[in-house]
């Protein structure tokens, strides 16, 4: 195996240090390190994390490779430093037995650009009515400890109550995607001003607040974990905040997304910023970037939606839902929570890497960068800025909120167990 001397990196934004890699682990950390005939990787003062987990991926595949499959989502994945990723079961067919999180589970061991953890279905279909096997699931070789029927909410409590507790028994999550579907009946966008302006279906930001208050009693009363996806109103944060002040087993994510852009931009009636759940207010942003900044929000995770070119290009009303954003996470989070000094590297070292492979149970993920421990890591050039350009992705879509928009920051490289990735910016 081979040796590999990352000179001069910030290891988590600190001093600069010497990292050796040899073989699939890292060898040693500190200064005016050498190793006869490693590669040597020249940092200079980059910053070096370990590498990021994604909660919340769509990967596509199967039944949808015309947006996605796992070789090309696992490529942008290591693209935008991701070691890990989760995807999600809305899948055709739906991710609801052993046999299909195992087939997704052998093509992310076949492609390597990143580890791929399948998340099971909560229910048979995503269809809301009967538990999905989700034991058979976590008994398979995918070994699942998530499940989602993330897409669709699971709004019948009793279906949810028993989720929670059967998972309950092998220490598994139920990650919630929290929509009132009666609520957003024909809902287009953030219900408020501009809704009224624009004269589209508004999308209440309680349709969000009554599943979460409902999903963290319900794991209060089972004494069983629940995640919260892709959590995007200061009422919900709100929520989560009391729950976690009453001991209850509740944590949540934020997108990239819901951390910078705001419903304004649907005045332009491009349908790249048509997203669920859908773009809130700048009071929301500013509340969801301090409540990651406190923890009260644990994780970001990029939701990373693909949509062929034609689900994008038409009406808004009758475009899909979704942005891709594996690609530009970091630099986001770098934009709305470093640059602005709400947060260090440590902390979106925390918020991308520690925490969530701890809340996916995601074995040799969210390692610390230190001696014996894997070699899963990325490299980032903290004072690059430049202009997204989609046309450069490794994704099989282009469906970014933002093309041409300036960004601070860029992955160069990405090592997964010792074997780069990406290198230089660029894919191996």
């Amino acid at each position: 195996m081979s040796k590999i001397l990352i000179r001069g990196a910030r290891v988590l934004g600190g001093e600069a240090q010497d990292v050796l890699i040899d073989g699939e682990t890292v060898a040693e950390v500190g200064a005016g390190l050498s190793a006869e005939g490693a590669e040597v990787v020249e940092a200079d003062g980059k910053v070096l994390l370990p590498g990021l987990v994604d909660l919340h991926t769509h990967l596509r595949e199967p039944g949808r490779e015309d947006s996605e499959t796992v070789l090309t989502g696992t490529r942008a994945a290591a693209s935008g430093g991701y070691t890990a990723v989760f995807a999600m079961a809305n899948t055709f067919p739906v991710a609801d037995t052993a046999g299909v999180v195992e087939q997704v589970w052998r093509l992310g061991k076949e492609h390597g650009y990143c580890d791929v953890q399948p998340v099971g279905a909560v229910t048979v279909g995503l269809e809301g009515q009967k538990l999905a096997e989700l034991g058979a699931m976590h008994e398979s070789a995918a070994g699942v400890t998530v499940f989602s029927d993330d897409g669709k909410c699971v709004h019948d409590a009793v279906i949810m109550r028993r989720a929670l507790e059967y998972v309950k028994a092998f220490g598994g999550v139920v990650a919630q995607h929290a929509q009132e579907p009666r609520l957003t009946e024909g809902a287009q966008m953030n219900e408020g001003v501009v809704s009224a302006e624009l004269g589209l279906g508004g999308w209440p930001a309680v349709a969000e607040e009554s599943i979460i208050a409902r999903d963290v009693l319900l794991a209060e009363h089972v004494g069983s974990r629940v995640h919260i996806c892709h959590l995007s109103t200061a009422g919900s944060v709100e929520i989560v905040r009391w729950a976690k002040s009453r001991g209850i087993q509740v944590t949540a994510e934020v997108t990239p997304h819901h951390l910078l852009l705001t419903d304004e931009l649907v005045r332009t009636y491009d349908p790249v910023y048509k997203v669920n759940p859908p773009l809130r207010t700048e009071r929301d942003v500013m509340a969801l970037r301090e409540a990651l900044a406190d923890g009260t929000i644990d994780i970001v995770a990029t939701d990373h939606a693909p949509h062929p070119h034609e689900d994008k290009d038409c009406e808004w009303a009758a475009a899909a839902m979704g942005m891709v954003g594996l690609e530009t996470a970091l630099s986001v989070v770098q934009e709305t929570m470093v640059d602005t000094g709400l947060l260090d590297w440590a902390g979106v070292a925390d918020r991308m890497s520690f925490k969530p492979a701890r809340i996916g149970r995601a074995r040799n993920h969210g390692r610390p960068v230190s001696a014996g421990e894997p070699a899963n890591l990325t490299l980032v050039d903290t004072a690059y800025r430049g202009s997204v350009d989609p046309a450069g992705f490794a994704s099989r879509s282009r469906n970014t909120p933002y093309e041409g928009r300036e960004l601070p920051g860029r992955v160069t490289h990405t090592w997964l167990r010792g074997k780069a990735t990406l290198v230089d910016g660029k894919l191996t």
